[in-house]
């Protein structure tokens, strides 16, 4: 699958979003990427595949074109996709041996927690975890073993904001890779390797999706090295996507632009509105002027994005109650589609975090979180207005 052969880098985001890594097919002119649902591949001699494709858990042609776009967005050398965010997680800690050390943000995904905690320790691998707000507690964090300086911006679930420049020159004072999970911000509105990042993380099921019908991951960099020894436990391992589900997340990619800009419109209303809400004790959105990130979030970031947490002054009941009521808003996980979703963290995505770490990181059981959709906004806030009545 070539790119386009016009010079693709001085083409706008959303052009590219459309256009990087895939051409009208050359056989009959098909506008979209075929999905090529192939496991082997036609060889000319003994270990002289036709373009390269011999297998399909080692490439593909769809998930070529999907790797080729997300480059583009990224601002990439090179891309990789895998069958979820958390095989994608997988890869990049099978490069670790025992005694590497990891130092992660202390507000993040349940799921990437757990696969650091409960499987990769098992192995011989440590971690730290930090409130990456602070760079004095990530540099005293950092150690000599230290491999990966691993931070999310904005945080999930409390939607913290990191410097993501000043991590990359800790990290790499300290002989590290920075890698940051870019899955609320999309490349859309944040581009962490022109910041200074090493690798770019991706739950493609999220907004790059964007439709809450595939399961999909990718890991963006720009050094060769990283690409290669990634590319072997991509193949070696074996979590790799299938053609199909490379083709849907192509199909979310051209329209990313102009759902993310409704997502963050309607999220800074709905974050506005729960800011004035009488039963509403606190809200986190980075777009709001009390966020005690906001200026480094308008300086990092295009927009501020399709999330908003907020705590209820009742607690844990009261945001069971809420997230239980709506109507428009679906009580599930994931987040990204263009429908909203509603959920309380710690009995759904960040469950596997033990309550002690959760409440140090400084979320509490009544946190509710939301998925702001593409719908009506007045909806949308009549919705949570008649759930928290």
């Amino acid at each position: 699958m070539k790119t386009p052969s016009h010079d693709a880098k001085a083409q706008q985001f959303e052009t590219r979003a459309i256009h990087a890594g895939q051409e009208p097919d050359a056989a009959n002119g098909a506008v979209m990427t075929p999905v090529y649902f192939t496991s082997t591949y036609k060889q000319d001699a003994p270990a002289r595949p036709r373009g390269g494709y011999e297998y399909s858990r080692t490439s593909n042609p769809t998930r070529t074109a999907l790797q080729e776009n997300l480059a583009s967005l990224e601002s990439a050398a090179w891309g990789m996709c895998f069958s979820s965010g958390l095989a994608a997680t997988n890869a990049l800690l099978d490069r670790l041996v025992p005694g590497d050390h990891v130092v992660a943000g202390n507000d993040l995904y349940g799921g990437t927690y757990r696969i650091f905690r409960r499987v990769f320790e098992r192995y011989g691998v440590t971690f730290s975890f930090v409130d990456t707000t602070k760079k004095a507690l990530v540099k005293a964090a950092m150690t000599p073993k230290t491999r990966y300086l691993y931070i999310e911006s904005p945080t999930n679930p409390l939607l913290s904001i990191t410097d993501v420049s000043a991590m990359a020159a800790i990290a790499h004072d300290a002989g590290a890779h920075l890698v940051v999970d870019n899955t609320f911000a999309t490349p859309y509105l944040q581009q962490p390797l022109t910041l200074g990042a090493d690798l770019v993380l991706h739950s493609l099921t999220k907004y790059l999706g964007g439709h809450s019908d595939v399961v999909c991951g990718a890991l963006v960099g720009n050094d060769a090295g990283l690409q290669s020894e990634l590319a072997f436990f991509q193949n070696a391992v074996g979590g790799t996507p299938g053609p199909m589900d490379c083709f849907l997340v192509l199909r979310g990619t051209k329209t990313l632009a102009v759902r993310m800009d409704r997502h963050c419109q309607n999220a800074m209303r709905v974050a506005r509105h729960l800011e004035g809400h009488s039963k509403v004790a606190r809200v986190y959105y980075p777009g709001l002027k009390q966020h005690p990130q906001h200026a480094l979030a308008r300086r990092q970031m295009k927009d501020f994005g399709g999330m908003v947490s907020f705590e209820l002054r009742g607690g844990l009941k009261a945001a069971n109650a809420c997230a239980t009521r709506t109507k428009l808003f679906t009580l599930a996980e994931s987040l990204g589609g263009v429908e909203s979703l509603i959920e309380t963290p710690c009995s759904m995505t960040h469950a596997s975090i033990p309550p002690a770490d959760r409440r140090a990181a400084g979320l509490e059981d009544g946190l509710v979180r939301l998925s702001v959709g593409i719908e009506h906004v007045d909806d949308l806030i009549a919705d949570l207005d008649q759930a928290m009545r």
